[in-house]
C-alpha cells in the first residue's frame, strides 16, 4: 500500500466511509483496509453514512482527496473537478459499465458484430460500407 493510499483512507474513514466503499475506490483489498484501519485506530466510532449530499455537505474526491463542494439542488459530484473526474475514469476502465451496446449483422457480408453507442449502423466496417453502397458486395452478380 502507498502512502497516497494510506492518507486516502485516513481522509476516507475522516468524513465516514466504510470499508468496502475505500476498497473500491482505491482498488485494494477490503481487508487490507480494515487491517489498515484496525492497526491505526481509525475504526473506533460509528460510520455514518458517506454519500455526499446536495445540502452543504461535502465529499471527498476519489482522485486527489479534495473536497467536494456540492451544489444545492442539483445531483451530488463525485469529483473537485474535470481535470480529476477524467483522470480517475481513464485510470478506471474496469469500473466502467457501458449500456449502449448493441447486436448487428453487417448488411454486406452477414457477419454480426457489436458497436458501442449507435444503434443505426448497418456496417460492420467501412469496407463493408463501400463494397455494398457503390459496387461489388452482395448485390454484384
Amino acid at each position: 500500500m502507498t502512502d497516497r493510499q494510506k492518507d486516502r483512507i485516513r481522509q476516507m474513514r475522516a468524513a465516514g466511509y466504510g470499508y468496502m466503499k475505500i476498497a473500491q475506490e482505491l482498488g485494494i483489498s477490503e481487508n487490507t483496509v480494515k487491517s489498515f484501519c484496525q492497526r491505526k485506530g481509525l475504526s473506533a466510532g460509528k460510520i455514518k453514512a458517506a454519500v455526499p449530499s446536495a445540502d452543504g455537505n461535502k465529499g471527498i474526491c476519489p482522485c486527489c482527496g479534495a473536497e467536494v463542494k456540492q451544489n444545492p439542488g442539483r445531483k451530488a459530484k463525485k469529483f473537485c473537478s474535470d481535470k480529476c473526474r477524467n483522470k480517475w475514469w481513464n485510470s478506471h476502465p474496469d469500473q466502467i459499465e457501458r449500456k449502449a451496446n448493441y447486436e448487428f449483422v453487417c448488411a454486406c457480408c452477414k457477419k454480426p458484430f457489436t458497436a458501442y453507442g449507435n444503434e443505426g449502423r448497418k456496417y460492420c466496417s467501412h469496407e463493408c460500407y463501400i463494397k455494398d453502397r457503390f459496387g461489388g458486395g452482395r448485390n454484384a452478380e
